[in-house]
């Protein structure tokens, strides 16, 4: 699809904040979720996952349903509930007398699930949440690729109007990819709870932006209909070496946003230049 989605960062920061809460130590003095009985870190661990899919599946949906039924742009939409998404967390963060306090005490189960050593080669290892992710990215390329869903995607992200008379549910299609970033979002903040380890309000700010940084250098256009997960893998790699080697020269973090800034804006260009040309 075209347009570009706004409101990821704070959906991972809402699904990393309830994550967190969800699965924090039952004898946490400062717990968020006093009331919840003992249970299992299994259990536990399955409720959280199926809370932030729920979650991340409505925002998505919500996202979604506006930009299919009433032809608003993504960027418009999205904005919308990145802002309603991130009064939420802000509420959510106040909640039972927490006053906005970051939330820690992690039950080891937990954290153990997601930063656990899955192989260990000399000093170097390997945590669990590396084999989710490329789990996550091998759904992602198997849906894109090897199901009718993934042929739409393209086909509405090409041209909708000839989706649209070729048979293509444009509505359903449109709906069912920002449905299904949203879910993404969601076990993104599930990992991500574990992974930082003290959640605060600002858990997941500007994820958004690498995104469509690392998307746009690996090649997929914001025009719609062109894009690889192998690009997307590509860019990703890129951009995390990009941001390794100004840490390592000391750059200031602040001049590193003026980086990435420069970065997209560049790519974008240089997409938009390639579209023209075509057209």
């Amino acid at each position: 699809l075209t347009g570009t989605d706004l409101s990821g960062g704070r959906v991972v920061g809402l699904s990393a904040a309830l994550s967190a809460a969800l699965l924090q130590k039952t004898d946490l003095a400062r717990r968020m979720f006093s009331w919840m009985p003992n249970i299992p870190t299994w259990a536990g661990i399955c409720i959280a996952i199926l809370a932030v899919i729920a979650i991340g599946a409505i925002i998505g949906f919500v996202n979604g349903f506006f930009v299919a039924k009433f032809k608003l742009h993504p960027f418009i939409v999205t904005l919308a509930t990145q802002l309603i998404t991130y009064g939420l967390i802000l509420v959510f963060f106040m909640l039972n007398d927490n006053n906005g306090q970051p939330l820690s005490g992690l039950s080891d189960g937990y954290s153990s699930f997601i930063k656990g050593k899955m192989i260990s080669i000399g000093a170097v290892s390997l945590p669990w949440y590396v084999l989710y992710a490329i789990i996550l990215l091998a759904i992602t390329w198997f849906l894109w690729n090897k199901t009718t869903f993934g042929k739409n995607m393209f086909a509405v992200g090409s041209n909708a109007e000839a989706a649209n008379v070729s048979g293509v549910n444009v509505f359903r299609t449109t709906v069912l990819v920002h449905t299904f970033a949203g879910v993404m979002y969601g076990l993104t903040g599930f990992i991500e709870g574990a992974r930082i380890g003290a959640n605060t309000a600002n858990t997941g700010l500007n994820y958004e932006l690498d995104a469509i940084a690392a998307c746009v250098i690996g090649g997929v256009s914001f025009v719609g209909g062109i894009g690889k997960i192998r690009g997307v893998i590509i860019g990703v790699v890129l951009l995390r070496i990009i941001f390794a080697a100004l840490t390592f020269l000391a750059i200031d973090s602040s001049l590193q946003y003026i980086i990435k800034g420069l970065i997209i804006l560049v790519a974008c260009s240089l997409d938009m230049r390639k579209y023209l040309v075509k057209k």
